[in-house]
Parts: structure tokens; sequence; C-alpha cells
């Protein structure tokens, strides 16, 4: 039986793009055992995927805010161990950074990744012992499950599938619900208030009840600005990745920035406009089963009536 180790650590959307190619390595492997080396707020979401076996959470996020501390060096050796209590028949780092790719180093069995060519950041390359050319202009997607083809050796024919079942994780919501994605760690990627604002006084006279997450303290304070402006908001509790998979899987709508939770949300199938304010589209855009509406582009962000048109459109 084949044991297979995929690293993609970070972040939530990279994390999602890796997702088609674990489904279609399972496919045409289905005897092997998958486990996925990911940074640790994003283990819970990995578990989900029902191809892994054993997810491997990293600290580095962590580690890197103290690396002068003995308890930092102490979690970084438990890892280490931890990672070559197996070894592995491929170890595929489709993430292509440097340090992806001293995971790999660490881990036992033959390591894959991208040629020189092909990878983010050069000096990853020389620490594989194989090395394969993946073009950098496809779309993340096509570039995840075409590293993982060519490791494990077939070519990727498959319909995209992310493996996550919305039926399973959404439950019942009991309501039409729409969930506002205003977050993003770059605040040149946000959409104004103003404008979240009046998209969601629109959806509450819908008839929608809105939910507006957030991750950190920042942001909690922008959902709850959004929230005392409009009709039927509400503010949740923050939550681990694996309960706002649910969350999200039960909304009859998502309207979102170019963050991860977009890509979340059309992984699941859940109708999906994303707003992107100062990003291009192109390489990184949502991708899902479900109806999908993308406006705006670099430094040309789509107005309210533009998103509010696409929402109903979509969403009908």
């Amino acid at each position: 039986m084949s044991q297979i180790l995929f690293i993609k650590t970070s972040s939530l959307g990279d994390v999602i793009h890796h997702m088609p190619a674990v489904t279609e390595a399972r496919r045409r492997l289905p005897a092997a055992r998958f486990a996925w080396a990911v940074e640790e707020e994003f283990a819970p979401l990995v578990a989900l995927h029902p191809a892994i076996e054993s997810v491997i959470p990293v600290a580095s996020r962590r580690w890197r805010r103290a690396y002068l501390a003995p308890s930092t060096w102490s979690q970084v050796r438990a890892f280490a161990r931890g990672l070559q209590a197996r070894t592995y028949d491929a170890v595929i780092d489709t993430q292509g950074l440097f340090r992806s790719a001293l995971i790999a180093r660490l881990a036992r069995g033959q390591r894959h990744g991208y040629d020189a060519a092909s990878i983010k950041e050069r000096l990853a390359s020389p620490l594989y012992d194989v090395h394969h050319r993946v073009d950098r202009s496809l779309h993340a997607i096509a570039r995840n499950r075409l590293l993982t083809g060519l490791s494990l050796g077939y070519t990727p024919a498959d319909a995209i599938d992310f493996g996550l079942d919305r039926a399973t994780l959404s439950g019942a919501s009991g309501s039409r619900r729409a969930v506002l994605l205003h977050a993003t760690a770059r605040p040149e990627k946000q959409w104004p208030l103003d404008c979240w604002t009046a998209l969601g006084t629109k959806l509450a006279a819908q008839g929608y009840d809105l939910v507006i997450p957030w991750g950190n303290e920042a942001e909690r304070l922008r959902s709850e600005a959004i929230a005392a402006r409009v009709p039927r908001a509400q503010v949740p509790q923050r939550r681990p990745l694996d309960e706002v998979a649910r969350l999200i899987a039960g909304a009859s709508l998502v309207v979102g920035v170019d963050t991860g939770l977009v890509h979340l949300a059309a992984a699941l199938g859940v109708p999906v406009v994303a707003v992107f304010v100062d990003t291009a589209p192109g390489l990184y855009g949502p991708m899902g089963s479900g109806p999908i509406a993308i406006l705006g582009g670099n430094g040309a962000p789509p107005t309210v009536a533009e998103v509010a048109a696409a929402a109903e459109t979509i969403a009908s």
C-alpha cells in the first residue's frame, strides 16, 4: 500500500486549491494512504477531506513570532520527529516555497517538487529529489493537479472535485442566509465599509438573514460596524475552520472579497459573488460546481449595484 505525503501549508486559498489534486489522487490510487502537512489553523478543514487519513499540523506562523524561544525549538524538534515517524513512497510539495521544501527535506521518502523554471522560490527546488516542469501561467488548481499527477504517474483528466460534500456539512439552516466575507489579510483588497452597508441593506430587504464572520480583532470590529448599520445581521463567535465550513455550506449566498473563505464557498458549491478590488482573478479566481460571479479587478472595484445584481442572478 502506497504512503503519500502532501505538503501545502498555507494560505487558506492555496490549501483549498490543492484539494482537487487530493481527490483525483484518491480515485487513481484507491489503495493509497494520504497524509497532509498543513498550517495548524487550517488542519480542521483539511481533516474534512475524505481522502486524508492523517493531518500533520505545522506551526510555522506561530514559531516565526517567537523563533528565539526555547519552547519554539522544542516544538520544532517534536514536529520533525513526528514527520519522520513514517516513510513515504512519495513526498509532494505543491507549495513551492523554501519553507515548504524544508519540510519535504525533513520527511522520509522520495521528494517531488517543481523545477527551477516552475517554482515560486528557486532556492526551494534543489531540496527535492525529483523535479517537474509545470507551466506557471496555469491556474493554481491546475498546477497542483499536474504536479501531483507527474509525481504519482498519471495525467490529470477528472472534473474538478474538491472532495467536500455541501449537503453533509450544511445540516438544516432553516433560513435564507447570506454570508458576507469582508475580511482579507491585505487592506488594499478590502471593499469599502459603505459598500458593505449598502449591499447588506439590499439583501436584508430581499429576505436574507446576514452573517458576518471574522478572524481577528480588527475584523471583528469591522464586522460589528457593518452589522450595526444593517438590518437582520449578526456577528458570530470566532469558530475553527471546520465549523466555518459548515456555516458557509448552509448559506444560500456568499459575497466576499479576494479571500480564502470565498474559495471555500466556491469549493462547496454555494452561490458566490467574488468582489475583486486590488487583484486580478485570472490565476487565483474561485472555482467550483456552483454558480460563481467574479466582479471587478486590479484597481477597478465593482459598484454596489453590480454586486447586488449579480447576487440576485446567481441566487435565483
